[in-house]
């Protein structure tokens, strides 16, 4: 994808009046507290008390309203670990139409439940990104359905931009926004909400050590896919998008990764100071942003709480 076919100013406008009555406005939230340990005054956007409990709706959501009658007739059809999957199926829900999962084998059985509560008919398949692939291109023929993507979708990414345009209306004078990367649609859309509309402030990628491939795509200036990936953070497991990619490459200010130790810390840190459940990938941002607080000594940052969508039974700490 060009960098001139990325989404606009105007895009992002238009998808977050779209998406009104399908999302909630996320409250942002801060810890006396924690601030004070850190030495960095923290806000964190709570997207894991969004609908389904992650970010994901947003983009789900812009992305079914825009299909025209002829493709809500026949449904949507997405391939997720979890957090997409509950937010194309609640989205569907919502606009009455059928929309059909397909979930790697090891996906958290929370997520499972979440999607066939919502209505979705879910489809196992190997726990590989070709395995998801091949299952969803089957089930496509089969059905007609629309294909959702988690992340390489121009109305999905504006959609997640959203999320950063209302953490920087209701946060004044932010240094920097931390936010994770997975597929790149959350970040993609980070990185424009703060071109458009936060004066350009600097966004800094956070990833898991165990997957890295942004990280090494973004040094080598090619997109490296991610293959065996080796993390607690299950949501950002997959590969780079070719439409977010261009867009990282353009506007991000770095990206740190971190042990699965950090996520953990950064999660029970969350859980004690703020009161508020994350997953995993929800605090990656946080561990990235604790492992580079020398850099923002005294300042105000922005931190995306992406999900929190963890099996209470199974909790690391």
């Amino acid at each position: 994808m060009l960098l001139q076919e990325i989404p606009k100013k105007e895009d992002i406008i238009s998808a977050e009046k779209r998406i009104h009555d399908y999302v909630h406005r996320t409250p942002v939230f801060t810890s006396t507290t924690l601030n004070e340990i850190l030495g960095v005054n923290v806000y964190f956007k709570c997207e894991n008390l969004q609908k389904v409990g992650a970010f994901k709706m947003r983009g789900a959501s812009n992305a079914i309203l825009s299909l025209t009658k002829a493709q809500l007739k026949k449904g949507v059809a997405t391939h997720s670990s979890g957090n997409h999957a509950q937010a194309v199926a609640l989205a569907a829900k919502l606009s009455k139409i059928p929309a059909y999962i397909v979930m790697p084998q090891n996906a958290p059985e929370v997520k499972v439940e979440a999607v066939r509560r919502y209505g979705a008919e879910v489809i196992y398949c190997d726990s590989t990104l070709n395995a998801r692939e091949e299952t969803l291109k089957d089930v496509v023929a089969k059905t007609g359905a629309t294909f959702i993507h988690p992340y390489d979708n121009y109305d999905v990414i504006a959609g997640q931009a959203t999320c950063a345009k209302e953490m920087i209306e209701d946060t004044d004078h932010l240094k920097a926004i931390y936010a994770p990367i997975g597929g790149g649609g959350l970040m993609a859309g980070t990185l424009l909400s703060s071109q458009y509309f936060g004066h350009k402030i600097p966004v800094i990628g956070a990833e898991p050590e165990g997957a890295d491939d942004a990280y090494r795509s973004w040094k080598a200036g090619k997109i490296i896919p991610m293959e065996f990936p080796d993390t607690i953070a299950d949501g950002l497991r997959t590969s780079l998008g070719e439409r977010n990619f261009p867009i990282i490459q353009e506007h991000i200010e770095d990206i740190i990764t971190v042990s699965d130790q950090e996520i953990i810390e950064a999660m029970r840190l969350i859980f004690n100071y703020l009161k508020l459940v994350v997953e995993p990938s929800g605090a990656v941002p946080f561990a990235s942003m604790i492992k580079s607080k020398e850099r923002y000594k005294g300042h105000k940052v922005g931190v995306i709480l992406c999900g929190g969508n963890v099996d209470l039974k199974r909790l690391p700490f």
